[in-house]
């Protein structure tokens, strides 16, 4: 499990629902952490899979890290790969190519 900038942040965004196994189906789920980008967000839940990113922890108040989602994208160009037509590796899809 990843940890995030304090206990109550690393619960939520690694919350696993034993009823609902898309987050964004879960009335209790709060937290998206989009580790492939390293983004944060509040799931609104309309039924969609829409958040809200958000900057700052909403428990402790620490700034959370900045997203990597243009690097992603830039990482995955400079390798050829276009991430709409061609397969993805597996690396690039959690938040291990960020230590590549």
């Amino acid at each position: 499990m990843a940890h995030h900038c304090c206990e109550t942040m690393t619960y939520h965004a690694g919350r696993q629902c034993d009823q609902h196994d898309d987050p964004f189906e879960c009335p209790d789920a709060l937290v998206h952490f989009a580790a492939k980008y390293q983004e944060y967000g509040l799931i609104i839940h309309d039924g969609g899979a829409s958040i809200i990113g958000i900057e700052f922890c909403p428990w402790c108040g620490r700034r959370l890290p900045e997203s990597q989602r243009d690097r992603w994208f830039a990482e995955l160009e400079r390798r050829g790969i276009d991430p709409w037509v061609d397969e993805v590796p597996a690396e690039f899809e959690d938040g291990r190519w960020l230590a590549l």
